[in-house]
């Protein structure tokens, strides 16, 4: 059975609340990953791990636990990369779903970003999580929903 890891430190709370409803409506496990805690609904195949603080530390938890099949909801690129080389999929919270074919191209923006930020030029931030987001990111999680081999199960984690 497939399940879904949120890299939760930076997930949007609107992204969080698509995630949880959708759980709730399929009972496909569901797993939080963040150094802050979060608070779940009372779901058998719901929940929260609180790990310690420090760099990278939710991201290495995820990558040990996921598995192919799998759905990391991210924006962390490494951690998408990561979890495509274990053969699962990883979703921005825009909607933008990484794959093989484009993880490569976004590690490489990321890098001639962090070059720019190192070399002192402001790049700015990301913009505002707008409502065309917000649907965005449902209608791509909706559309790896209908492909995930789901079971009535408790949390297998």
């Amino acid at each position: 059975m497939s399940r879904i890891y949120v890299d939760a430190d930076a997930c949007p709370l609107s992204i969080r609340e698509i995630l949880i409803r959708a759980a709730l409506r399929t009972r496909l496990p569901l797993t939080f990953v963040a150094n802050q805690w979060i608070r779940t609904p009372a779901a058998t195949h719901i929940r929260a791990i609180q790990v310690p603080q420090g760099l990278d530390v939710a991201d290495s938890e995820i990558a040990r636990r996921v598995e192919s099949g799998d759905l990391v909801v991210t924006q962390d690129i490494p951690l998408a990369a990561l979890a495509i080389d274990k053969g699962a999929l990883a979703l921005h919270p825009r909607g933008e779903m990484y794959t093989r074919e484009t993880i490569a191209q976004r590690l490489s923006l990321r890098n001639f970003m962090d070059q720019l930020r190192g070399a002192g030029v402001q790049t700015g931030g990301p913009a505002p999580l707008h409502a065309r987001d917000r649907q965005a990111f449902a209608n791509a999680l909706d559309a790896w929903l209908a492909k995930a081999p789901r079971a009535p199960a408790a949390h297998p984690d």
